[in-house]
């Protein structure tokens, strides 16, 4: 019992030390991508995009172009009645610095807005713009006003607002039941492939991660985000850093400097510096151990704990210490000292800093993907003619590379032509690569056919050509002279080869003497045409015309019934309703002659409807004078 308490609390541990790494960072050269869509943004045609183009650049502390103008652009387009203008206009012309916005008027629009029936964006403009013109606020009517709004929408963009707010209120106001309001955002946060945490949109998330670190370090409390959380937020919002509109760039750039400058949580990016490959010019793995903003976290002890090929799971190296190179936050490690093998290799990392701090996450979790490369050789090549059915070998030649075989090559349909080689890297060890193709290409029409090479279990390549059956699938029987080239290639591979190594002429069977070929198989078919099975042969005319007449017959027996028993029409009553009872059955009889010859259903439904509720409303009367005519004999 005891031995298996033991082992769940390791487990538990070690699940809770997994802390995840940031898959990106705002490297240097993000981060003048982001400068230049900020740059771009000019001439201004929206307050709300000049406002984020000029916080962005003074983001990255840097120089605003054409100050001046935008500061006139400001003046002219901020909207003294409209609470969101001017906040933008002010929070712009703050960070211009020498630029006096003309808003006394705007006070009492702004003092105005902060009341029980706005909405927190409305509260969080004008508490915002208050603050930054440097105006009173009163804390107490701040507060009824914003919890009057949360009562009509909690919401994550909200609740945000809520934080910021909060955080612009008096040092002396209790702001407590906001900060609690960050655990609530969080767990309304939607979370992708165990990566990316985030919100509807890349703005409610950079706004809330920016209110959250800000409103905690106002109540000097730890924000109610997990390091593993703080991480996915990050992985979303710098998964957007290629963004290429002025909004999008200045939150990612928000959300990421919030990241990297916080008094509580500082995720640690380990990202390659320079090229993954690792090449005898370029022997040293580099690694760039900085916060998300490419910035310097002091002074570090960085080691590399495993060096493991990518395809299996035995260290190369463990526990070997990097030095620092001369480049701020990147160190370096000469991994072609410990001569590994080519291939892909995973890196993981671990960093310590000089002087504890609790604010770094993911010390240990680091992790970078480098290859080793290598110079190929190819050796042992030879070149046989060999004879199909004696399987005797009735040539060989043998070449080195870079040359070519200058004597002539032959091979007919009773023949194989066979390649052999070796490839070995530049410690001299067998090598297989992914790309071995061999390339027979006709010197008169430049037809070619690319084959593969295979390693066998020794990693020789070999390549068999049975020139019969070639010269039926690939080559059409097309006899000639073929250049015979080898092909190498890998991503590991520093010098991929192309080598003519010979010309082979190559005897196909005449088509004729060859087996049969489906010639048909990529041509046309025969087009297929349906046809009606022929109709059955009719009857006479004679027949036709007497199954005519026997048609008419009982029309003529009723006529003839109907004068023995001396049919008359003396008791047909005049009225309206028998004329238009009659004349209606015979609309429909009619109708129906239409529907035979040129109506279509829901055409004659719809006549038959008007007729049909006509000749029903007659008949109804003509019964029921019947009945009353004959009640009054009786």
């Amino acid at each position: 019992m005891a031995k298996g308490v033991t082992l769940l609390i390791v487990l538990v541990c070690g699940v809770v030390g997994q802390a995840l790494s940031p898959l990106y960072i705002l490297s240097l050269d993000d981060q003048a991508k982001l400068k230049a869509v900020f740059e771009q943004a000019q001439p201004f045609t929206d307050l709300a995009n000049a406002h984020y183009s000029i916080l962005g650049l003074k983001l990255f502390s840097a120089t605003i172009p054409k100050a001046q103008e935008a500061c006139t652009y400001l003046k002219a387009t901020v909207d003294t009645s409209n609470v969101q203008s001017v906040y933008h206009a002010t929070s712009a012309a703050k960070a211009l610095g020498n630029c006096q916005l003309q808003v006394s008027s705007a006070q009492q629009v702004l003092s105005t807005a902060i009341n029980d029936s706005t909405d927190v964006a409305t509260i969080f403009y004008a508490v915002s713009a208050l603050t930054t013109l440097g105006l009173q606020i009163n804390a107490a009517d701040v507060i009824k006003a914003l919890d009057a709004a949360l009562k009509k929408d909690d919401g994550v963009l909200a609740s945000s607002y809520a934080l910021h707010i909060a955080n612009m209120l008096p040092k002396d106001t209790n702001v407590d039941k906001y900060f609690e309001l960050i655990e609530d955002v969080v767990a309304q946060a939607d979370e992708v492939d165990e990566k990316y945490l985030q919100f509807d949109s890349l703005g409610h998330t950079a706004i809330f991660v920016d209110g959250a670190y800000k409103l905690a370090a106002k109540v000097d409390k730890t924000p109610l985000i997990t390091e593993d959380q703080a991480v996915m937020f990050a992985n979303y919002v710098l998964s957007r850093k290629s963004t290429q509109t002025v909004r999008n760039a200045y939150y990612v750039l928000l959300a990421t400097k919030a990241f990297s400058s916080n008094k509580f949580q500082i995720p640690v990016s380990f990202a390659l510096s320079g090229s993954m490959a690792i090449s005898s010019t370029e022997p040293s793995l580099q690694v760039r151990v900085s916060n998300l903003m490419a910035g310097d976290l002091g002074k570090l002890t960085v080691k590399a704990t495993s060096v493991t090929i990518r395809d299996g799971n035995d260290a190369h190296l463990s526990n070997t210490a990097m030095t620092a190179a001369k480049e701020p936050s990147v160190y370096q490690l000469n991994l072609l000292q410990s001569k590994p093998a080519p291939g892909f290799y995973n890196v993981e990392l671990e960093a310590s800093p000089a002087k504890p701090d609790k604010r770094l996450i993911g010390l240990g979790d680091g992790l970078v993907v480098v290859k080793v490369t290598t110079e190929v050789a190819v050796e042992n090549v030879e070149v046989s003619i060999v004879d199909k059915d004696q399987s005797i070998t009735a040539k060989t030649v043998k070449v080195v590379h870079p040359r070519k075989i200058d004597k002539g090559l032959e091979a007919d349909h009773h023949q194989n032509v066979v390649l052999k080689f070796n490839l070995r890297d530049k410690s001299g060890q067998p090598i297989t690569v992914h790309q071995t193709f061999v390339r027979l290409a006709n010197l008169k029409t430049g037809q070619e056919v690319i084959f593969t090479a295979e390693a066998d279990t020794s990693k020789t390549y070999k390549f068999n050509l049975d020139v019969a059956e070639s010269g039926r699938d690939y080559f059409q029987y097309l006899s000639g002279k073929y250049t015979l080239e080898l092909i190498v290639g890998d991503a590991v591979v520093q010098n991929p080869l192309l080598w003519n190594l010979a010309d082979v002429v190559l005897k196909f069977p005449d088509e004729a003497e060859a087996k049969p070929v489906d010639k048909t198989r990529y041509t046309a078919k025969p087009e297929i045409i349906h046809q009606f099975r022929k109709p059955e042969k009719r009857p006479s005319v004679m027949v036709s015309n007497a199954f005519s007449v026997l048609v008419f017959v009982p029309l003529i027996m009723l006529f003839a019934v109907w004068a023995k028993l001396g049919v008359n029409l003396k008791n047909f009553p005049a009225s309206p309703s028998a004329i238009g009872f009659h004349v209606g059955l015979a609309a429909i009889f009619g109708l129906f002659y239409c529907y035979w010859c040129y109506l279509n259903m829901f055409q004659t439904l719809r006549y038959l409807s008007v007729i049909g509720f006509f000749t029903f409303i007659c008949g109804h009367r003509l019964l029921s004078h019947i009945a009353a005519s004959k009640s009054k004999r009786h």
